[in-house]
């Protein structure tokens, strides 16, 4: 397994968990979900460009 490999599945289960479902996180919106996935996005077109 490459280093790549588990980046985008730890990457994944945080976009993951940081998804509002609990009562006292309603109130957060979609910040810590929207921000861990612009991190995906830009660590996905990085890997596809090739420069990591």
């Amino acid at each position: 397994m490459t280093i790549t490999t588990l980046l985008v599945i730890i990457l994944v289960l945080i976009l993951i968990g940081a998804v509002p479902a609990w009562p006292h996180s309603r109130s957060w919106g979609y910040g810590p979900s929207g921000i861990v996935g612009v991190l995906l996005i830009v660590f996905l077109i990085l890997l596809l460009m090739g420069r990591i």
